[in-house]
């Protein structure tokens, strides 16, 4: 008989139907929410379930990343002094070639254990890397189950420059597909790194793949201006514009960043339900401006947000994120109205399944969904007093406040540490394979590292 456990909080936000409620529990079993109500009548129903939690915790969906990049895992912290097309040419090209399946493995180990840290519990990612005769992506589920982190994995396929055609990278998305169809916890997607970056030949097949497999996309759309200007002088119409046109919104679409868009662009997404993922904290650092989130949401569009890769956030912290998200939409607004912190926490949660089409399974507390769970200290000094629980988690909370992660109803994160993995033994391992990656990629200018 599988024994329950009782997930307690002064506040359980649950961003479902339920809303906020006060001292209140969330009952899981067997991976999955049981009942969320009231703490007395659930504790006496059931008064042998293990606790977690207190009461004046914070209790609250787990985190929905909608974008990343655990191929930039061991580069973190290098090349800021870029754009996004300088950054692409300087450090991800020369990287590419180098990335093997043990550096996806420790990459995404290394990445994995900070978003636990901060409240993640599902990461949609898209590795970027050059195929080789043994599949590199496989590595990246390996990770999420050891983890237990629930994934979305997808292979970011670009074929522009290679000699090779698009056999390889057809293989890399099946050896993905096969790896993910083996997980407990990852799900795969057809990933397709740029519009710009495949040939007219694999972007077909990536369609094909998507609609004629069934299978959900995960693609980079209009990040810079550059991207949307090259793609006008070369099809005529903006990237949103073209993957209309080609079919592939006929799969469920997340599209990463979607800064340069205008009305038709978002009227297009609108009408094809595709759903984004804002990247705040990556969109500052590398200059590409500012996503129009609020137009966005008001033509029905689900917005959720993600931390980005390694090298372009650099931090993998979720809280970071999501207070950054709301900030920039109130100073590129200069209105304190344009985001609210409920708003913000909608779109942490619920509003990132949405934009994955994973709302009927997770994104927040509710019974028959998994029981992906996180609760927040409210016995630190940073969360003595809760006046607003949603202020509270959007403003005020850090990542040192993440208590305890479930993950489908099993611990990944307890007293603020990840439980599933040795950390100290992966930062070791990740060492020499960071070194010898700037190494091999020709970087050593660009890092004191490898030097």
């Amino acid at each position: 008989m599988t024994r329950k456990t009782l997930v307690r909080g002064g506040h359980v936000l649950t961003a479902g139907p339920s809303g906020a409620l006060k001292d209140a529990a969330v009952l899981v079993s067997g991976g999955l929410i049981e009942a969320v109500g009231p703490y007395a009548e659930l504790k006496a129903a059931h008064p042998d379930a293990v606790e977690l939690g207190g009461p004046n915790d914070l209790v609250l969906p787990g985190f929905v990343n909608t974008h990343g990049h655990f191929s930039e895992g061991l580069i973190t912290g290098i090349a800021e002094q870029y754009t996004l097309w300088e950054w692409i040419h300087a450090l991800i090209n020369p990287v590419k070639p180098h990335l093997d399946r043990e550096s996806a493995y420790v990459g995404t180990l290394v990445s994995g254990i900070q978003m636990l840290r901060s409240g993640i519990t599902t990461a949609n990612d898209m590795f970027v890397c050059d195929p080789h005769a043994e599949p590199v992506t496989p590595g990246v589920v390996d990770a999420l189950d050891e983890l237990n982190l629930r994934g979305v994995v997808s292979f970011g396929a670009g074929d522009m420059g290679a000699s090779d055609g698009i056999g390889p990278r057809m293989d890399e998305h099946a050896a993905l597909r096969e790896a993910a169809a083996k997980s407990r916890l990852s799900t795969f997607r057809v990933g397709i790194g740029a519009v710009g970056g495949q040939s007219d030949a694999l972007f077909a097949a990536s369609v094909d793949l998507a609609t004629g497999g069934g299978h959900g996309v995960h693609i980079h759309l209009q990040e810079i201006r550059e991207e949307v200007t090259a793609t006008f002088q070369r099809f005529g119409r903006s990237p949103v514009a073209h993957c209309a046109h080609e079919g592939l919104f006929a799969a469920p679409t997340l599209a990463a960043h979607c800064v340069w868009v205008d009305r038709h662009d978002r009227e297009l997404m609108a009408l094809h339900r595709v759903g984004v993922a804002h990247n705040p904290v990556a969109n500052m650092i590398l200059a590409s401006g500012a996503a129009p989130v609020t137009e966005m949401r008001a033509l029905g569009i689900d917005v959720g947000i993600g931390v980005d890769g390694a090298a372009s956030n650099d931090s993998q912290d979720f809280l970071q994120a999501l207070k950054s998200a709301a900030m920039l939409a109130r100073v590129t607004s200069q209105q304190a109205t344009a985001m609210t912190a409920y708003e913000a926490f909608e779109m942490a949660t619920i509003g990132g399944a949405r934009a994955l089409r994973m709302a009927d399974t997770i994104g927040s507390l509710e019974v028959g969904k998994a029981a992906d769970v996180v609760v927040l200290d409210g016995e630190s000094p940073t969360l003595a007093n809760v006046h607003d629980p949603y202020q509270a988690v959007v403003w005020v909370a850090g990542s040192r406040e993440v208590k305890e992660v479930l993950v489908d109803g099993r611990l990944s994160v307890a007293d603020g540490e990840v439980v599933t993995v040795d950390v100290a033994e992966t930062v070791r391992r990740s060492r020499p394979l960071a070194r010898d990656l700037v190494r091999k990629a020709g970087l050593t200018h660009l890092s004191e590292l490898a030097r």
